[in-house]
């Protein structure tokens, strides 16, 4: 069987992803190196652990979230390029227009968003690589807490998640909307995978959740040990007049929206 009929048969499984179309990718990749080249003008960037990251086949990165900059800094760094989780509120205007064409996935988050869901299997059964940000909104970083969904991605599709650990995207004290200080060190540290085998359909309510405990319990470890490597820390909770709404789903601290 050719790779391409093995791929159309994957789109086919259960939630099929063969009728909605892969992302664009026409701004994915050209413009990569050079944000790279002009960040690193700006910021004092250090990216590592590109070693834990296949070169081929379908990859999830789950990030911690700290700032506004967390998810360009993701697209532009990340070893391959990536297609990530965005939510819908941002494509609007202009920079909807641009994230589009960059090949993001917008999030209803507030409603079940099939679409997101399928967009994403279809990314991953086509060999490519998807962004998620398992803590849904920016805060502190420490992973508190921590929604379903990239576990369940690693279910469907059996892809390793790959840990995203980000410092610096946010000064201590900063405002959600921030930007980092000039000259600033941000230091973005690729962990190693974690993986859980394919589940086939239908896979439980119960599955998905034990899974997430566990993927959050190896982010947890990899968040440490990017501490160790860096010597950097993250920079405390958020201003208290400052909370980004985002829907009580999680498996750990799920808060109020």
């Amino acid at each position: 069987m050719t790779q391409t009929a093995d791929r159309g048969l994957r789109h086919l499984e259960r939630p099929a992803s063969d009728r909605v179309p892969h992302p664009p990718r026409y701004l994915l990749h050209p413009l990569r190196p050079v944000f790279r080249a002009l960040l690193r003008q700006r910021y004092d960037m250090e990216v590592s652990g590109h070693e834990h990251v296949p070169a081929e086949g379908p990859v999830i990165f789950a990030a911690n979230h700290l700032g506004l900059a967390d998810g360009p800094l993701l697209a532009i760094f990340a070893p391959r390029p990536v297609h990530a989780l965005t939510k819908i509120e941002m494509f609007t205007g202009p920079l909807g227009r641009f994230l589009l064409a960059s090949g993001q996935i917008p999030l209803d988050r507030f409603r079940p968003d099939p679409r997101a869901v399928r967009t994403c299997l279809r990314v991953l059964r086509d060999g490519a690589a998807i962004g998620i940000f398992p803590e849904g909104r920016r805060g502190d970083g420490e992973l508190r807490r921590f929604h379903r969904g990239a576990a369940y991605f690693g279910l469907v599709s059996g892809a390793p998640v790959v840990p995203v650990t980000f410092f610096g995207t946010r000064a201590p004290g900063g405002h959600m909307d921030d930007l980092p200080p000039r000259g600033g060190r941000i230091a973005i540290v690729f962990g190693e995978p974690w993986r859980v085998p394919a589940q086939p359909w239908p896979r439980t309510g119960e599955q998905v959740e034990r899974s997430s405990l566990l993927l959050r319990e190896h982010m947890l470890v990899q968040l440490d040990r990017a501490r160790a490597s860096t010597g950097l820390d993250l920079p405390g909770p958020l201003p208290a007049t400052e909370v980004e709404p985002d829907p009580a789903t999680g498996v750990a601290e799920q808060g109020a929206p």
